[in-house]
């Protein structure tokens, strides 16, 4: 899987672990910053992210900031990006599985590097469910364009 990776100056060095784990599991990683321990802002390094996944060039994408919050709401103001905020492999199954997320949001301050390894490895496994979610997903779609669900 082609897969393309991010993180702001808090979370390098998780990054550095996951593209390590992912390139061992033979994916392929693109590393899209930050690169050096100066600090950076967020929200350009999710729209690349997220510009990656949406013209093709990676199949999904993983986010690393501090908590991850700020992260997730960048990437959620995309227009065709579901980024799911995970703390743990549940909700990464979860979020693949019921919301089909195409961005993974972790935050390395509450994050251990092993269960980053857990959650983005059952994020990976878990296949999107459809039926009754597949409904959800629509209606998502509907509000990023601006309808009205009632």
């Amino acid at each position: 899987m082609r897969i393309a990776i991010a993180a702001d100056h808090h979370g390098r060095q998780l990054k550095a672990h996951l593209i390590g784990w992912l390139t061992t599991e033979g994916h392929q990683v693109d590393d899209r910053g930050a690169h050096d321990s100066e600090v950076v802002d967020y929200p350009p390094l999710c729209a690349d992210l997220g510009r990656q996944i949406l013209t093709g060039r990676a199949d999904r994408g993983i986010v690393i900031g501090g908590t991850g919050g700020g992260e997730a709401i960048a990437c959620n103001k995309i227009h065709g990006i579901r980024a799911g905020l995970c703390t743990s492999a549940y909700l990464a199954e979860i979020s693949s599985g019921h919301n089909n997320t195409n961005v993974l949001v972790l935050g390395a301050r509450v994050t251990t590097s092993e269960e980053a390894v857990a959650i983005t490895e059952r994020w990976l496994a878990t296949a999107f469910k459809g039926g009754r979610h597949q409904l959800r997903l629509d209606q998502i779609a509907a509000l990023e364009r601006g309808e009205s669900l009632a």
